[in-house]
């Protein structure tokens, strides 16, 4: 008798180990009554109830089939929890449908160690509400639904899932930490109407990479009081390109710093990488550390804009400028084809002019009929360090629009050329091939 309880005392450790070995538990969603066809709001709902009280590892199983999900709002979890969407999860096309109009179909708030991961689609089918929409001309339009939302999540990773043709934002990332969006996939047509493809708002340490971009507005757009952003191997298009911003609109808006664009490709975009900020604006806040290097345009309208008189359909007072900073500032490397006459556009304010921007090895291929190819550079105490600015076209030329609204033309034709200019303390460097 003794032997044998020595025994189990001795393997008791190893059956312990052996409970752990067995992995995470999973939570099917037909085990809790979803049907195809049907919607499986409640069956998701009680089976995140119970794999977020678990104190062990989970994973929520959404199988493959089309499965109908009229809204569900997630919340909380004890243990590291993966949400595996396997089939397609499609959303009631009419948006009046939405229980809940608080502009969210599928919201995730609260998470630590999550995953949403499995192959599947997010369907909004905003074709229906796109007719709708009237926010290009009304600053107070009706809330159309993202497709996900994000609030306060922590050590996520989203990977090897694809959104579609949401309502609005195809995805809203609010106040999260260290989240990773990975191999992750958004369609949308190129005119469907306020269809950014992630949205970052007071967010640190996001990573977007390896991923595909198709929509109707902003592939990215990053909102205030972000930081720490590393964009890495995106291709974006169609679409309105990568943008900060746009920023000043409220006065409770806070700093932006350490924007990482890399190794990125825009296809047939509106505009490849933009900084936007409103005139007129209350908030006075600094956009700093911002990089975007290694890009690749192809037949993109905009390559590279810095826009501090942005004012979208007019929606906006334009009595003052802008009293956003912007500083350090590096485009570095951006090659391909445009089909605008201004490759490199650069509208600071004379408020607050932009410092430190650096622009460097700017290599584009001017497609259109519109005359040569022009880096228009209007900037008020403009700092361009040593910057290379070389255009492939018959006629190249820099135009650089100093303060006081002074033009300085340097027409560059295969000779190198160096311009010493020196205004009020304002250096302008330019570097030919």
């Amino acid at each position: 008798m003794a032997i044998n309880f020595i025994t189990i005392l001795f393997f008791l450790p190893l059956l312990a180990i052996n409970v752990n070995a067995q992995g995470p538990v999973t939570y099917d969603i037909t085990k809790y009554g979803a049907k195809p066809g049907g919607d499986i709001s409640q069956a998701l709902t009680d089976a995140w109830k119970e794999a977020s009280n678990s104190t062990t590892p989970s994973i929520i199983v959404i199988p493959r089939g089309t499965w109908s999900l009229s809204q569900v709002k997630l919340t909380g979890n004890k243990a590291p929890l993966e949400l595996q969407v396997q089939g397609t999860v499609q959303a009631n096309p009419n948006p009046s449908q939405l229980p809940n109009k608080e502009g969210e179909w599928i919201t995730i708030n609260y998470v630590n160690y999550f995953t949403l991961s499995g192959g599947g689609v997010f369907d909004g089918q905003g074709q229906e509400a796109w007719k709708q929409n009237d926010c290009h001309k009304n600053r107070n339009c009706a809330k159309l639904p993202m497709n996900l939302s994000f609030n306060f999540i922590n050590n996520s990773i989203i990977r090897d899932v694809t959104t579609k043709d949401s309502k609005n934002f195809h995805v809203n990332c609010i106040s999260s930490h260290n989240v990773t969006f990975l191999r992750f996939t958004i369609s949308a047509p190129g005119d469907s109407p306020n269809t950014d493809g992630i949205h970052l708002g007071r967010d640190t340490m996001i990573h977007i990479t390896d991923s595909v971009i198709k929509t109707g507005d902003d592939c990215v757009s990053i909102g205030d009081e972000t930081k720490e952003v590393h964009i890495h191997n995106v291709t974006c298009g169609p679409g309105h390109g990568i943008s900060v911003g746009s920023l000043g609109g409220y006065a409770s808006e806070k700093d932006v710093q350490g924007i990482y664009v890399t190794n990125c490709t825009f296809i047939g975009t509106q505009n490849g990488v933009r900084v936007k900020t409103w005139p007129s604006a209350p908030a006075q806040l600094t956009v700093s550390d911002l990089h975007f290097e290694d890009l690749i345009m192809d037949n993109v309208s905009s390559p590279v804009i810095i826009d501090q008189e942005y004012c979208p359909h007019n929606l906006c007072k334009k009595d003052r400028p802008s009293s956003l900073s912007i500083t350090n500032v590096s485009i570095k490397n951006v090659r391909g084809t445009t089909n605008s006459a201004e490759a490199v556009t650069l509208i600071c304010s004379g408020l607050k002019p932009c410092e430190n921007v650096e622009v460097g090895d700017i290599d584009l291929t001017y497609n259109g009929n519109q005359g040569p190819i022009t880096p228009d550079a209007p900037m008020s105490n403009p700092n361009l360090s040593a910057s290379r600015i070389h255009s492939v076209c018959h006629y190249c030329q820099v135009c650089l629009i100093s303060f006081l609204h002074i033009n300085f033309l340097c027409f560059l034709v295969g000779i190198k050329v160096l311009v010493l200019l020196s205004l009020l303390k304002i250096n302008y460097n330019l570097l030919g091939p």
